[in-house]
């Protein structure tokens, strides 16, 4: 199979002019149904308003389901030095313990999965990771929309906007034709920008000295694994474990025998709610995740990876033997635009664990930067018990009005993007561009006008976390 090149000479084609359904007016409308959109959705309906969100898949969790990026990474600080302890453990992270900096609609949300058997919750045995179930996960976010209030349309791409006199008008390509949604405050938390981007917002993409991204990865999970098997391996070869991103030799040997070509320096894998079964997080491929020739290449050259991993399970790590991949996700997009707001979050705040007074959200996740020309990662981490905070202000484009946007692609550098980019703060800032798109159309002021204390008592009440002394 072959990829469709891209055109040498792109030829531009007009197109007849269209006339679109409106499909609904909402106060707020949400265009992006993973854990930022989820955060944006169920507070703005918390907040008093009435919601919208609109998803371009069939089910929600956006990464977290569609690109199956399992475990939700930490979103602890750290109290102590972290420190490896059992051996047997299958979570790659030697996060510390620490206290949770994130909460609100996150721990909402945790606290249905844990019911429903679908995730386990944070500690010292998972790394304070938390390992989940993608279909219980698409599930109770779901639920959580339906209980709120929210409104919902799914298999709905948003392909342009445009400002009307009381708010935004977002376009929707789907099988019914086109489609417009009214309203008077947007909450973009499609990951890559887009509506934002489309409403004239200025962007980065890439770190500044190349312009080059984070590489995508195709993840996949991996059934019927012994675990006391690989426990004992585990066990009897200590020098090849570092966490799980150890197994050295074997990778060597596997290597060497032209087995294994990858383009990472390791192999990954989490546990998950159930006992025979792993998620591997092993693949690479660099590209632009906003190119659709970039995009088809990743789908292809990452499958190709999977399987070359999946043969070195089998073959090579005890275990192993009769396990199956049962399902892979889309690829998983890392890094693509990110907006610039009225603040731009820097490296040096998150290592300086930097406070502002228009916080709305924390984060003690590390700077980590996968290589975007080939292997290796750059880890570098929060001061131990530290977080950083993220202001309101890089939530809000400059230069647009009545629009927000929440989640990867908020305003920072190629630096701190790496860091606030995992799905437990986006649901964070997400939860918080909720609340101010609330705010902004029960006050009748624009989001940039909203002042931040407002936003920080409202999502005290909806039980976020803040530091002490904000909201209060």
């Amino acid at each position: 199979m072959t990829v469709l090149p891209r055109p040498d000479e792109p030829v531009e084609v007009t197109l007849p002019p269209r006339s679109a359904v409106l499909a609904a007016r909402t106060d707020v409308l949400v265009v992006g149904g993973g854990p930022a959109g989820l955060g944006a959705a169920v507070a703005a309906a918390e907040a008093g308003a009435d919601v919208v969100l609109v998803e371009r898949h069939g089910f929600l969790g956006g990464n977290a389901t569609a690109a199956l990026v399992m475990p939700l990474m930490s979103f602890h600080n750290e109290r102590k030095q972290a420190v490896i302890g059992d051996e047997t453990r299958l979570l790659p992270t030697d996060h510390g313990e620490g206290d949770p900096v994130v909460a609100g609609v996150l721990w909402r949300l945790l606290d249905r999965l844990q019911r429903m058997g679908g995730a386990v919750t944070p500690g010292p045995e998972t790394g304070y990771t938390v390992p989940f179930d993608p279909e219980q996960f698409k599930l109770a976010a779901q639920q959580m929309l339906e209980e709120a209030g929210v409104r919902v349309l799914h298999h709905a791409f948003a392909s342009g906007q445009a400002p009307i006199d009381d708010g935004r008008r977002v376009v929707f390509e789907t099988k019914s034709g086109p489609l417009v949604i009214d309203a008077k405050v947007v909450v973009d938390a499609t990951g890559d920008g887009d509506v934002a981007a489309a409403a004239g917002a200025s962007y980065d993409v890439g770190r500044e000295e190349d312009g080059l991204v984070q590489p995508m990865t195709l993840q996949f999970r991996m059934v019927d694994f012994l675990q006391s098997h690989f426990a004992r391996y585990v066990r009897a070869h200590p020098d090849q474990w570092r966490g799980v991103h150890g197994l050295w030799e074997l990778i060597r040997e596997a290597t060497e025998a032209g087995e294994l070509d990858l383009a990472r320096e390791d192999v990954l894998f989490f546990a998950t709610p159930h006992e025979r079964e792993v998620s591997v997080n092993s693949t690479r491929v660099n590209g632009l995740g906003i190119d659709v020739w970039d995009l088809t290449r990743a789908e292809m050259t990452s499958r190709r990876q999977m399987d070359q991993i999946v043969r070195f399970l089998r073959t090579r790590v005890p275990g192993f033997e009769e396990s199956y991949a049962a399902q892979s996700g889309v690829i998983g997009v890392r890094e693509t635009r990110r907006i610039r707001g009225d603040y731009e979050l820097t490296g040096h705040d998150v290592m300086a664990a930097r406070k502002f007074d228009d916080a709305i959200a924390q984060c003690s996740y590390p700077i980590d930067i996968h290589n975007p020309k080939g292997s290796g990662t750059l880890l570098r981490r929060v001061p131990t018990g530290e977080s950083y905070d993220i202001p309101l202000r890089s939530l809000l484009p400059r230069g647009v009005d009545d629009l927000l946007v929440a989640g990867r692609c908020i305003s920072g550098t190629h630096v701190a993007h790496s860091s606030y980019r995992i799905m437990p703060v986006a649901m964070a800032t997400g939860q918080a561009a909720g609340v101010c798109a609330a705010l902004a159309v029960r006050e009748g002021r624009t989001p940039r006008d909203v002042p931040a204390d407002l936003v920080q008592r409202e999502l005290r009440k909806q039980g976020a976390a803040l530091r002490d002394g904000l909201g209060e």
